[in-house]
């Protein structure tokens, strides 16, 4: 019986790109989450005595250089080969940019497939084979470049791809889950996709997704996953690696007819979350639906309440909130009294429906984007449609709250 883990998309010391961490610790948790999950997968792998480690492309992230990642994973490697694991790695689009990847003397029991394709034998019946991006790149499909399977043995295929396309992902390599059918390899250890999919399992065609979330579009619990090889059959199971988990989460507080009955229930789902959630570190953006009578009165306090789900969500153990979004509807109108505020809703709609006001603005908003890097900015606001839609939302927010203020006072 022969074990192999199977990995990709590690993207070592990955920046954090969207989470706005206020707190110092959490800050350092998320920024540790690569190399501490694939120190956690090194762990794995040799409590589980697997023959070898596959890594599906984007060991590294993009350009950046740094003698402290490659000096982390030369370590990690060294621990893989004194357990007698051997490592085969694949580049993809991000390693094939990486300065990293052409300057570290890796160990003898690491073999880096090359652009041109090859194939190394692993056991007496077992065989991986795997083909390397030349450059960041792929436009064309790779499999031309990948040698026949050998006969009367266990042929496992590497390859970093976007296959026929997904949504969020560049495409790379692309090829089709027949196209892969048809080369006749029993398992394709792909690479590129973040999001776990088994496309197939006769062969196995298998994305194994990122093995650490990297921001709260990347929520859920991350894995790897264990290939058993026993009298020529391969079975797989899935292994958790997260050790900080992205969770977005909804609360409907229909029934929170006060701030004591909230606190309640915000209590309560930080704790069922608590349990849900399996890494050692949560962060949670935590949206909260539902037709309120308090619906003023928490829109007015959103800062407060935002504060006191941090205080619960820490009391329950290494949770922390990411964002509280308000998705609440207001109660059904009432008899009047509140008339006033009624009525400056519907001038301030008008006034947003304004050009004049549109323009003035989009004039502030495109002020405050000018203070932006421009990378940054160019990723918030590709266009100008994307501008009108925040100021649109800028001034709808704004709305609310001077509402709130009025209405949250009443009752």
């Amino acid at each position: 019986m022969t074990k192999i883990l199977h990995t990709a998309d590690i993207h070592l010391d990955s920046p954090l790109r969207s989470l706005a961490l206020r707190n110092a610790p959490l800050r350092d948790a998320v920024a540790a989450a690569t190399r501490a999950s694939f120190s956690h997968l090194v762990d794995l792998a040799i409590a589980e005595d697997v023959a070898a480690l596959l890594i599906a492309g984007d060991l590294f992230d993009g350009r950046e250089r740094s003698a402290r990642t490659g000096a982390f994973l030369m370590g990690e490697l060294d621990r893989l080969g004194d357990a007698g694991i051997r490592v085969f790695y694949t580049k993809g689009n991000h390693d094939a940019e990486n300065p990293i990847t052409g300057t570290l003397d890796l160990p003898s029991h690491v073999h880096v497939f090359d652009a041109r394709g090859g194939r190394e034998q692993l056991a007496e019946d077992v065989w991986v084979h795997g083909v390397s991006f030349a450059d960041r790149h792929a436009p064309d499909s790779l499999l031309p470049r990948f040698k026949a399977p050998v006969p009367d043995a266990v042929n496992i295929a590497m390859l970093h791809s976007s296959l026929a396309g997904a949504a969020g992902h560049d495409v790379y390599a692309p090829c089709s889950v027949a196209d892969l059918a048809g080369m006749g390899f029993d398992y394709w250890a792909l690479g590129h996709v973040h999001k776990r999919q088994v496309h197939s399992e006769s062969p196995w065609v298998v994305m194994p997704g990122i093995p650490q979330g990297r921001d709260i579009g990347e929520a859920g619990s991350k894995s790897v996953t264990l290939l058993t090889i026993d009298q020529g059959r391969i079975a797989v199971s899935e292994r958790r690696t997260s050790v900080v988990e992205f969770v977005h989460s909804t609360l409907d507080i229909t029934d929170a007819d006060s701030d004591d009955a909230l606190r309640v229930m915000l209590r309560q789902h930080m704790s069922a979350l608590r349990r849900e959630i399996t890494a050692a570190t949560g962060v949670i953006r935590l949206t909260l639906t539902g037709r309120t009578p308090r619906h003023w009165q928490i829109v007015r306090d959103h800062d407060v309440w935002s504060e006191r789900v941090e205080d619960l969500a820490r009391a329950e153990g290494d949770l922390w909130i990411d964002k509280l979004v308000l998705d609440i509807a207001p109660p059904d109108a009432g008899d009047g009294a509140a008339g006033a505020a009624d009525e400056l809703a519907a001038m301030m709609t008008q006034i947003r429906a304004e050009p004049g006001f549109a323009a003035i603005a989009r004039e502030e908003v495109d002020a405050v984007l000018q203070d932006l890097p421009p990378g940054l900015r160019d990723r918030l606001m590709p266009d100008a449609a994307a501008r009108d839609d925040l100021t649109d939302r800028l001034a709808q927010a704004g709305a609310n709250r001077v509402l709130a203020r009025m209405k949250g006072a009443v009752g």
